[in-house]
């Protein structure tokens, strides 16, 4: 991994703590305001509508003309809207605070994939060590959380804008001045090829079918744990980090598998890993054997992460920015802006009848990725 591949894929982990975040506070919003599971998903569509609306929007901008000083600052915006979370006790401020979190997290996204495309070079599996800070970020939430608001309460959100800070504000004017542009131009990035709207529409598709598997899990994975074996907010908080975790490997072997095997032939093996692990959770014995089937769970939802990504990029050589602002935005946003609706099934009929809708919806996926044309392995140059 190079440098600036490091920096970015540093950037990336803060940045997507903040995504993880709010399903790993969203037990303490139960516990503590008496939320029920569908104002507790109302909170998740909060944190994702108004960023799912805005990366498209800010993928275009990027084709238009570069904003590196985004990178920073839209991290900065996304630790300060979770850090309002716990200070305001009415249920509007609360969703306003995460959808200030979730803008911020809008303007980070296509900026910083399009820079760690230049940095990879084309390549999936180095392209994979960028999408892997962000799991690892969305893993260390549900790490950080649970020991921060099991102290404090939901008055220690504040101390979680801490990382944000911490990086934002040192990289910041660098960007400003354009350093990291000179260090991110590299011949490898040459854009060639047309642009394949077709297959990128099918792309979408099985985008928003993992996003609402990956989002169905965040969100309801801890309140099942609770409801069937009666651990703590805290127990449940961290076996969240379990299926993040795990995802942290899953991104990396997906890199690895995608310049081997193909890319969708990765993306497909992780759709059909899903349907097993999420049914695995509904038919554990145990907690144990629970969290082994949220390891299942985490690698098919994650091994296509960076995948998709590089597909996208792939398919619209000419509008990198717009691709990246849809793969890792309207795309991944869409599990947000569903959860309600299984929360309201949830609240209706259990978490039963829920969790057999998440293990059914990567079927959908599956058969839209058919229609995916391949692209070639990239081969790594030998050091």
């Amino acid at each position: 991994m190079t440098p600036r591949l490091g920096v970015l894929t540093s950037t990336h982990a803060v940045n997507d703590f903040y995504q993880g975040a709010v399903p790993a506070i969203l037990p303490f919003l139960v516990v503590e305001r008496g939320y029920g599971y569908a104002a507790a998903s109302g909170v998740t569509l909060a944190a994702t509508f108004l960023s799912s609306l805005a990366q498209p929007v800010f993928g275009v901008l990027a084709d238009r003309r570069r904003r590196l000083w985004l990178i920073a600052a839209g991290m900065l915006v996304a630790g300060v809207g979770v850090g309002l979370v716990g200070l305001g006790g009415g249920y509007w401020l609360t969703c306003a605070a995460v959808a200030l979190s979730g803008l911020g997290v809008a303007a980070y996204h296509p900026e910083a994939a399009r820079a760690a495309r230049d940095a990879a070079a084309g390549s999936a599996r180095r392209m994979s060590w960028f999408t892997v800070g962000g799991t690892a970020g969305s893993a260390g939430a549900a790490l950080v959380v649970a020991p921060v608001l099991g102290g404090t309460g939901l008055s220690g959100t504040p101390l979680l804008a801490l990382p944000a800070l911490a990086l934002a504000v040192p990289l910041l004017p660098r960007l400003r001045r354009g350093v990291f542009r000179q260090a991110t131009a590299t011949p490898a990035a040459t854009t060639t090829g047309r642009d394949a709207w077709r297959a990128f529409g099918w792309l979408t598709a099985v985008v928003v079918v993992r996003s609402i598997t990956a989002y169905g899990l965040y969100s309801f994975l801890t309140l099942l744990l609770i409801a069937r074996f009666g651990v703590s907010e805290v127990v449940a908080t961290l076996a969240l980090l379990t299926y993040t975790g795990t995802g942290v490997a899953g991104t990396l072997l997906g890199g690895r598998l995608a310049d081997r095997l193909g890319r969708v032939t990765t993306v497909q093996i992780g759709l059909v890993l899903c349907v097993p692990g999420v049914l695995g959770l509904l038919m554990a014995p145990n907690l144990y054997v629970a969290l082994a089937a949220a390891m299942v769970a985490g690698l098919g939802v994650f091994i296509p992460f960076s995948v998709d990504i590089t597909l996208g990029q792939e398919y619209l050589p000419h509008r990198v920015g717009t691709a990246s602002g849809v793969t890792l935005g309207l795309s991944v946003s869409a599990g947000g802006v569903t959860a309600p609706l299984l929360g309201l099934l949830a609240d209706a009929r259990g978490l039963t009848p829920a969790f057999l809708a998440i293990a059914a919806i990567p079927l959908l996926g599956l058969a839209a990725s058919i229609r995916l044309p391949e692209t070639r392995p990239r081969k790594e140059p030998v050091p």
